[in-house]
């Protein structure tokens, strides 16, 4: 019986990262269409007796404004490009600052919210934490920023019912994801920490107020992504 128990629980964590592995391979390549809390958010809507909505469309990262990766990493995530998954130095200062808060803050970098959006449940806990580190370190392995800036701006809660940046183009400012302005962008940043409460299309005083911030920390960034650099030009020697 004891043997039996174990090879059950070696299977089962075979199965475990070999499907998660496989799953974080596949989206590597394949967009991302629904996501656990899309399904979490349609089954409170019709548990509560309102009619689901899920507003959401796919559309690939060089159709969507530069200004948005840059307002999401001025008002998320600022060490985004260079850090591995977790930026270490936000994480000292959030537990240093919530020695002497009732309202903890998070610490928690893009990366980390892909991984929490695409493949885990929207409740915070240790065992989601858990889990949370492991698929953030995965798609950092396996994915490059471009990706995962690509499936944050296409997966993360933007309003009710609203997933994703062609959505909130649509619904909250009437235009495309790639048509969004820079103040559209930094207002839809400023919403982020709570898009059910702050509404980006019919922002209040607090959501200009930071907008009129992350305007500011934009300027300030590198562009996202990376500018290429040219080759120089090597003058030829004629014989």
């Amino acid at each position: 019986m004891f043997k039996k128990i174990l090879r059950f629980i070696r299977n089962l964590l075979l199965f475990f990262f070999l499907s998660t592995i496989l799953a974080v391979i596949a989206y590597r390549f394949i967009p991302v269409y629904i996501t656990p809390l899309m399904a979490i958010r349609c089954t409170e809507q019709i548990i509560h007796g309102e009619k689901p909505s899920l507003k959401h469309a796919w559309v690939p990262l060089n159709e969507i404004s530069k200004q948005l990766p840059m307002a999401v990493i001025a008002s998320e995530d600022n060490r985004f490009a260079t850090h591995n998954g977790f930026d270490f130095v936000e994480i000292q200062k959030a537990v240093k600052e919530n020695e002497n808060r009732k309202k903890k803050r998070g610490a928690s970098t893009i990366s980390q919210q892909t991984a929490k959006n695409v493949f885990l449940w929207p409740k915070s806990s240790w065992v989601r934490k858990g889990f949370e580190v492991y698929f953030t370190v995965l798609i950092e392995l396996c994915w490059s920023k471009e990706r995962i800036m690509e499936v944050y701006l296409n997966s993360i809660e933007m309003g009710k019912g609203i997933y994703g940046a062609q959505a909130v183009a649509k619904y909250h400012f009437n235009t495309t994801a790639q048509k969004l302005t820079a103040g559209q962008c930094a207002l839809i940043a400023a919403s982020l920490p709570n898009p059910i409460r702050f509404n980006s299309g019919k922002p209040t005083p607090y959501l200009l107020k930071r907008q009129q911030q992350i305007l500011r920390l934009m300027k300030l960034i590198e562009p996202f992504p990376p500018m290429e650099q040219k080759p120089k030009n090597k003058s030829k020697r004629h014989h």
